[in-house]
């Protein structure tokens, strides 16, 4: 049995379990967006942070890390165990197909240069601001950039989530633009705020969410992550 992990956010840089291999790829459809509310590692419940989840959106590309989880059902069950905890935010599992791409036809059409991957699965937060409390959903770039400017959790802060992700495409040559203009907004603000100490956001978050649904280990899985 073999238990796949994809990474588009925090899991590029740091896993945080043990794997026996990585693959730089994709999954199609689907984009990151800082909509969803973490209240334990870089936010509090007063003031939680952006963290990432994905939202659909046709013809998109997201790129990242596949890590391959091998050594036995008790192996892939602490992987399962320990992303459960990490990605408690999540409300919600589904099926996702990742691609790699060869490495001889580098010169082809990307479309051309693929290998289909097994069919994977991932966290997704549901997009209810009502049903699920960690929806913060879509704001402007200036109000996301000031909240993330000014998060912080016992994790660390949640500009620095931003600022690894930014860097972590850039290592694995797929820079994300949305990542790209929001972490510059960041910035901006980051130096406004030099100046002006008595800019307090606050950004509340509804009381209650029931956990996250246990989903039984498939034979090939991937779970996708947030922070």
């Amino acid at each position: 049995m073999v238990l796949w992990v994809f990474g588009y956010g925090s899991l590029i840089w740091k896993p945080g379990f043990d794997f026996d291999e990585k693959v730089l790829g994709f999954i199609k459809d689907f984009r990151r967006v800082f909509d969803l509310a973490c209240i334990d590692h870089r936010g509090t419940p007063e003031h939680p942070a952006r963290t990432l989840t994905l939202e659909p959106k046709e013809g998109a590309v997201c790129w990242g890390i596949a890590y391959c989880v091998r050594g036995g059902i008790e192996k892939e069950r602490a992987t399962m165990q320990y992303l459960e905890k990490r990605e408690c935010e999540y409300d919600k599992k589904a099926l996702v197909k990742f691609y790699k791409v060869t490495k001889s036809s580098h010169v082809l059409p990307l479309v051309q240069s693929l290998i289909c991957g097994c069919h994977l699965y991932r966290f997704i937060s549901t997009p209810d601001i009502i049903a699920n409390r960690y929806y913060l959903g879509p704001a402007p770039l200036e109000e996301m950039a000031r909240q993330i400017a000014t998060a912080n959790g016992p994790c660390g802060n949640n500009r620095d989530y931003l600022f690894y992700l930014e860097k972590a495409m850039l290592q694995i040559g797929h820079e994300d633009e949305y990542v790209t203009e929001l972490a510059n907004e960041v910035r901006r603000v980051l130096g406004v705020l030099k100046d002006n100490k008595a800019f307090d956001p606050h950004f509340p978050v509804k009381p209650k969410l029931s956990l996250i649904k246990t989903v039984p280990l498939l034979q090939e899985a991937t779970v996708l992550d947030s922070r």
